[in-house]
């Protein structure tokens, strides 16, 4: 253990040198590397959490600079992967930690592959159907994991146990009906709702990783950043509630295969995610030549821009695209079986 680099956080008490050992032998996963995401990667990495597997399907943008801190100007310009970029940025700030990039949408296809050999996951993601499929995987396999979501200056954390605490579908019961909540599309959002939040969910991290859980806030965390009003919801009286199905009946309806939808409008990017088919590995290069003749393409090592008729796919190796200038679910998925053909 290098002493120096983490001295400070050594000479916290509640973690000292067994709790930072400890840390440096955890594995933790990172899903959606976008606002949440990049800061609990950035904070996880220089706290010298040993291992990070971070995933995400997107690619950086301009927009993004202004929430998501692991990102600079030329990742934009460069369209790097958000999983790419924070794996390098990782390797920059902290050699200790080993961090693996897996640019792909998770989905009930891989979810349970991803979350198999890790200790903690960590959520970073912007829609509920990822989050209940994560806690569905999470409930099934008894692995901790930590939600939150921020929208304007408002941001909600909830840390979960299985076998100990209430699930995610304890707690939200059914998925919110579109247009129901607040988007960054409707209301935008700040930095330091993000940063809040992160920092709760960092936190509990690192008591669950050193194993001090005695010390976890156990409940639902609301945060207004502008109003600057924090309030903690107990969870006692909703225990595991006796009608849930992942904690009470043991049925994970968001891991069976074909349940989640193909196609997701993104937060305020005229925008709609197309997820691949099946568990699949693309020729970049070889689409790329078919495509030529029929619009504009650019290749770059993790990806491929096609644009044609004012719309743009950005296609990704494990067959994933986002497709620019629609929100239309039905458009999309018929421009991408036009000229991906899947």
């Amino acid at each position: 253990m290098n002493r120096e680099k983490y001295s400070r956080q050594l000479l916290f008490r509640e973690i000292g040198e067994a709790g930072q050992e400890r840390l440096r032998q955890s594995r933790v996963l990172v899903i959606g590397c976008g606002a949440l995401g990049a800061a609990q990667v950035e904070m996880l990495a220089r706290a010298g959490v040993g291992f990070l597997r971070l995933v995400d399907r997107d690619f950086v943008e301009e927009s993004n600079l202004q929430r998501q801190i692991m990102f600079e100007e030329r990742d934009a310009l460069e369209r790097l992967p958000k999983a790419i970029a924070c794996a390098r940025r990782v390797a920059r700030i902290n050699s200790d930690v080993r961090a693996e990039a897996v640019v792909a949408d998770v989905n009930e296809k891989n979810i349970e592959r991803l979350i198999a050999d890790v200790d903690l996951v960590l959520d970073g993601t912007d829609n509920f159907e990822t989050r209940y499929l994560i806690n569905d995987a999470c409930v099934k396999h008894e692995k901790p994991w930590i939600y939150g979501a921020a929208v304007g200056a408002y941001g909600l954390t909830m840390t979960i146990r299985p076998g100990i605490t209430p699930c995610l579908r304890c707690v939200f019961e059914k998925i919110p009906p579109p247009g129901s909540s607040p988007t960054c599309d409707t209301a935008g959002i700040i930095l330091p709702i993000v940063l809040f939040i992160a920092s709760i969910q960092v936190t509990e991290a690192i008591k669950l990783l050193i194993g001090r859980t005695e010390k976890l806030h156990s409940g639902l965390i609301q945060v207004d950043a502008w109003e600057m009003s924090v309030h903690r919801v107990s969870l006692q009286q909703v225990r595991e509630r006796a009608d849930c199905p992942a904690c009470h009946h043991r049925r994970f309806e968001f891991l069976e295969v074909g349940r989640r939808q193909s196609a997701l409008t993104l937060c305020g990017r005229n925008a709609v995610h197309i997820s691949s088919a099946g568990d699949v590995s693309l020729d970049l290069r070889e689409i790329a030549e078919r495509l030529k003749p029929l619009g504009e393409v650019t290749l770059k090592e993790f990806l491929l821009v096609f644009r044609v008729n004012g719309y743009e796919l950005n296609l990704f190796p494990d067959g994933h695209c986002i497709i620019k200038g629609t929100e239309d679910m039905t458009l999309a998925r018929s421009l991408y079986a036009r000229y991906i053909g899947m």
